[in-house]
């Protein structure tokens, strides 16, 4: 084997593993060009063409997928050996890739980062805030936070504290101008912050726990968004009444600029999940995070 024939395997891995040069090119840290020039070189010296390209999007070829079955087991375990030796010099290092919701960003992972950066400066965090649900080793990230019910089955969940409760609530100034609501069905009546899901396009259902049993209403109102923490500052403004968690809003029901209402009917949700794909061994830098954002989480 000469060594030239090497060349190229790292880039065509990624591209493959994250199905497209954008989100490669990101974890490599170079260009969408270099590893475009890099793969088109590789394939050159095979022979095929392994991948399909075109403006859109990135597939393999017949022989793209054959080659990358034989060689991305033994390049990840390189890469893993390269981040075993980190940690055996105590220093696990690169770029841990993170996608998460803005609420559970602001509810689990804000307080986290801070120190855990502090704790192991020869690592780099890239948080990526996404409110759809994404395949998480499609698009290249390390882990991904998200409420429990949404994480898929076949990774593993690490929680974040415990179960949160939901807390419908409105200004005193929206009060004034409608009565509040005794039961769900009563929301009919209402002006209601509904929430668009950016991967699916759906709106969310309201759901309450009625008669022993969780039900789903369909609400509505005349402002609708896809970020999930902005619906507490409409509801702060007197625009509508917010579904939101408890956490989010005690605060503000504290002061008395948000009233709850519907408290005997609202669900309380598994906690928030630290979620990763299952391999052999755990990459260092992920293993560093998640031993730190368990022991976080057993001292609140």
């Amino acid at each position: 084997m000469r060594l030239n024939q090497l060349d190229g395997l790292l880039a065509f891995w990624k591209v493959a593993e994250h199905r497209g040069f954008s989100a490669a090119a990101a974890a490599l840290e170079v260009s969408p060009s270099a590893l475009s020039q890099a793969i088109r070189h590789l394939e050159t010296r095979l022979g095929v063409r392994l991948l399909n390209r075109t403006t859109r999007s990135v597939s393999l070829t017949e022989a793209g997928e054959a080659y990358l079955s034989r060689i991305a087991p033994a390049l990840s375990d390189v890469e893993e050996a390269g981040e075993q030796l980190h940690a055996l010099r105590g220093r696990p290092s690169g770029v841990l890739r993170i996608n998460a919701a803005r609420i559970s960003t602001a509810m689990v992972l804000q307080p986290l980062l801070a120190g855990f950066l502090k704790a192991y400066p020869n690592l780099q965090v890239e948080l990526i805030i996404d409110e759809g649900y994404i395949d998480i080793v499609e698009k290249g990230f390390d882990a991904g936070v998200r409420i429990g019910e949404s994480v898929q089955k076949d990774m593993v969940a690490v929680p974040l504290g415990g179960p949160i409760t939901v807390a419908v609530v409105g200004s005193p100034d929206y009060f004034k101008r409608r009565p509040a609501p005794r039961h769900p069905s009563d929301l009919v009546h209402h002006n209601c912050v509904r929430f668009r899901f950016s991967g699916s396009g759906a709106i969310y259902k309201w759901e309450f726990d009625v008669d022993g049993r969780r039900v789903e209403y369909e609400i509505s109102g005349n402002l609708t968004i896809n970020d999930s923490m902005f619906s507490v500052e409409a509801a702060l403004e007197g625009m509508a009444l917010a579904y939101t968690f408890e956490q989010l809003a005690f605060p503000h029901i504290q002061t008395k600029k948000l009233k709850r209402v519907l408290s005997s009917f609202s669900p309380t949700f598994p906690a928030f999940y630290l979620y990763y794909p299952s391999r052999r061994q755990q990459a260092p830098k992920l293993k560093a995070f998640v031993e730190y954002a368990l022991a976080s989480s057993r001292k609140r």
